[in-house]
């Protein structure tokens, strides 16, 4: 079993639920979590791509599909191109139902005042019970997951960024995402295609959030930036632009790659991922990789 080597992230800065420690440690990977380690100064995150259950803990929940319905499906497959530009990749195969590490570890929300999910869900995005009646995380468990999952993504996520930051003087950490076009329980209408998320352009550089978002207007298709989706945990708490890493968020609407029912069931969720109705997108992404790797490198060189 691979072994990953941890540094700490934002210069020591602890993370809730990780181990606190201004040393290097160790952490055997476990097969649920994916990296890919990359030269160029790029990390994609994939926080929420997963769909496995545990075994000990499948039969908490009211259903396996219910479960697994909000998994940003197939969004690993749209960026596969990313290894290829050399960018490292950080993967959880686990599903979001039973820990969300893209959450603040400490159960606080990221969305004051907003419907959102926690850091262990206990309904989905259409506001419908997980688990069954009784059978809920309690505290203990939740600790436990932070331990077994939440840390070790973090750990290898910071770990990456820490090697990439002796190697270049600036790396620009992006965590992909996707969701459903309408859930009137998180927000009004209809999504927009892409939906860059900077922390109200606070997390990088208004220079990279503004190429990436050009790019996106220039695709012909909607588009916001710090609209409903802001950056989850990942983009706020890895930013740190005085120390050259700049983090950004892209949200994508379902419907610009894979085929979106009215009415979600068994039978019709998730559909494929379909290539063809993805090129315009999948173009966009490659045009805004490229720009992140340009920025990278034109201001490492500075």
């Amino acid at each position: 079993m691979s072994t990953t080597r941890i540094g700490t992230p934002r210069h020591g800065a602890a993370i809730t639920g990780l181990p606190a420690t201004d040393h290097p440690i160790h952490y055997a990977r476990p097969p649920w979590l994916q990296v890919h380690v990359g030269d160029a100064p790029l990390i994609v995150s994939f926080p929420h791509t997963g769909s496995d259950l545990p075994e000990d803990l499948a039969g908490d929940f009211v259903s396996p599909w219910l479960a697994r319905r909000d998994t940003d499906w197939w969004v690993d497959q749209l960026y596969a191109f990313a290894q290829g530009l050399g960018a490292t990749t950080v993967r959880t195969t686990i599903s979001r139902s039973v820990i969300d590490v893209n959450r603040d570890p400490s159960g606080a929300t990221l969305y004051p005042g907003q419907n959102t999910t926690g850091l262990c869900p206990l309904v989905t995005f259409d506001n419908q019970p997980l688990y069954h009646p009784g059978r809920e995380p309690d505290q203990a468990e939740i600790a436990r997951r932070r331990d077994t999952y939440f840390a070790p993504y973090h750990a290898a996520l910071a770990a990456q960024i820490a090697r990439l930051r002796r190697r270049h003087a600036t790396v620009v950490v992006y965590d992909a995402h996707s969701i459903r076009s309408i859930i009137p329980h998180l927000f009004d209408g209809q999504l927009p295609q892409f939906n860059l998320g900077t922390n109200d352009d606070t997390s990088c550089d208004n220079a990279l959030a503004d190429v990436v978002e050009n790019l996106c207007a220039g695709s012909g298709m909607s588009h916001v930036r710090n609209g409903r989706f802001k950056g989850g945990w990942i983009t706020r708490h890895y930013s740190d632009i005085a120390g050259g890493v700049h983090s950004l968020q892209m949200e994508l609407a379902c419907r610009g790659y894979m085929d979106e029912p009215l009415q979600l069931d068994p039978s019709q969720w998730p559909s494929s991922y379909n290539p063809y109705l993805g090129a315009p997108v999948h173009q966009t992404l490659q045009q805004v990789l490229k720009a992140c790797l340009d920025f990278a490198h034109s201001r490492s060189a500075a």
